[in-house]
C-alpha cells in the first residue's frame, strides 16, 4: 500500500502542465501562504475561494497546505504580516500587494531565505519575486478593436476614465484611445469617471447621453450593465458596449434585446495560477526565464470576433447557464476556472 501511495503521488505531480520530473517533489504538502492586503470587494473574496478550491481538488489535491493571511489595506500591516509568515519558514509566499515598491525589502529577505515569492494581481517590482498578472496591454486593445469593428470604423463614442489616480485606469484609457486613434472616423465625444462601481458608471453615461444626441459606442472600465441601463432610461438605441466580465454584465448583455457587448477579464483565478506556478517551481527547481508571467484571460462576448491585433485572444460567447449565471451573485467574476481544475460557479461564489 505504501508503494501504491508513492506512485499515486508521483502521478499527481506530473499532471500539472509544465512540470517535469517529479524527482524533486516533496512527499509532504508544500506550505504556501497567500498574503492579501484587502478583502473588501467581490473579486478579492472570490480570489481567495478559488485558491482554496484549487488545492482541494484536481491535480493539486493533497499537495499544498494553503494558509491565507488577510491584513488591513495598509503597507505596514502587510509588511508586519509577511515578517510573521517568514518566521514559519514556508515553501512559498503569494502576495496580492498593498504597494508595488514598499514591500520590496521584506520580499528580498524572503527570497534570501530560499522562499519562492510570487506576486499576483497587484504585483511588486522586487527583482527576485515573480509578477503574475493579466495582460493589460492586450485587454483594452482587443476591446477597442472589437468596438471599432462593431460600428464599422465610424461614429461617436464615450470613454470611461475609471478611478482618478489609479495606474490601471490610465493604462486602460490609454489602451482604448491608442486603438481608436487608428480610426479617424471615430470621435471620442465625452469622458466620465466610472470608479469601477455601477452607480457612477450609470450616472456618468446618463450625463453624457443628455449632452450628446448621437452616441454610437461606449467604452467602460467597469460593469457595462450600468451603461446599458442608462441607454434604456434615456430611451436611446442599445449601442455596442465594452466592459468587464462580472456576472451581472454578462446577464444584462445576454438578456437585453439587441445588446452587443465584449467583456474583458481579470480572472479571480490568478490566485490559482500563482499556486500552480509555485508548485511547478518547487517540484522541478526550474524557474521561468522571465520574471513577468502573463495570464491571458478569455473575453466574454455576445459577438465573438478574430482579433487582428492579438490573434491568440480567446472569445467565449455569452450563454446563460454556461458562463452567465442567474442564480449567482452579480459580482461574480467570469470566467470562473482555469483549464487545469474544474471550479463551479457555486464554488467560486461561495454559494454551494
Amino acid at each position: 500500500m505504501k508503494l501504491k501511495a508513492l506512485v499515486l503521488a508521483a502521478l499527481a505531480a506530473t499532471t500539472l502542465a509544465g512540470v517535469g520530473s517529479p524527482a524533486l517533489a516533496k512527499s509532504e504538502p508544500y506550505v504556501i501562504y497567500l498574503s492579501n492586503n484587502f478583502v473588501g470587494n467581490d473579486w478579492r473574496q472570490q480570489m481567495e475561494r478559488v485558491a482554496e478550491i484549487s488545492v482541494a481538488k484536481g491535480p493539486l489535491k493533497g499537495r499544498v497546505d494553503l494558509r491565507i493571511e488577510n491584513v488591513e489595506n495598509a503597507v505596514q500591516a502587510q509588511i508586519n504580516s509577511l515578517n510573521n509568515i517568514m518566521r514559519q519558514k514556508p515553501d512559498a509566499i503569494l502576495i496580492d500587494a498593498a504597494s508595488d515598491t514598499a514591500l520590496n525589502p521584506t520580499i528580498k529577505k524572503a527570497c534570501d531565505a530560499g522562499i519562492v515569492v510570487i506576486s499576483f494581481d497587484q504585483v511588486v517590482t522586487a527583482p527576485c519575486a515573480y509578477a503574475l498578472g493579466s495582460d493589460w496591454d492586450m485587454i483594452p486593445a482587443v476591446m477597442a478593436e472589437w468596438l471599432a469593428k462593431e460600428i464599422d470604423g465610424k461614429g461617436k463614442v464615450i470613454v470611461d476614465r475609471g478611478l482618478a489616480g489609479a495606474p490601471i485606469s490610465a493604462q486602460l484609457q490609454g489602451g482604448y484611445e491608442k486603438v481608436l486613434a487608428n480610426y479617424p472616423d471615430i470621435e471620442v465625444v465625452g469622458y466620465y469617471n466610472g470608479e469601477y462601481a455601477l452607480g457612477p458608471e450609470q450616472s456618468g453615461v446618463a450625463a453624457l447621453l443628455a449632452a450628446n444626441p448621437q452616441v454610437d459606442g461606449i467604452l467602460t472600465q467597469g460593469y457595462g450593465s450600468g451603461a446599458i441601463q442608462a441607454l434604456k432610461d434615456a430611451g436611446r438605441p442599445i449601442v455596442p458596449v465594452v466592459g468587464f466580465s462580472y456576472n451581472v454584465a454578462a446577464l444584462t448583455c445576454a438578456q437585453t434585446e439587441g445588446a452587443r457587448c465584449i467583456l474583458g477579464s481579470n480572472p479571480a483565478y490568478l490566485s490559482s495560477e500563482a499556486i500552480k506556478l509555485a508548485v511547478e517551481i518547487l517540484d522541478t527547481g526550474k524557474r521561468p526565464e522571465e520574471r513577468s508571467v502573463v495570464v491571458k484571460g478569455d473575453f466574454v462576448t455576445t459577438h465573438p470576433f478574430k482579433s487582428e491585433l492579438y490573434p491568440s485572444a480567446t472569445m467565449l460567447k455569452i450563454a446563460v447557464g454556461e458562463n452567465a449565471f442567474p442564480d449567482q451573485p452579480p459580482g461574480l467574476t467570469l470566467p470562473i476556472t482555469p483549464d487545469w481544475v474544474e471550479i463551479t460557479a457555486a464554488e467560486a461564489a461561495g454559494s454551494n
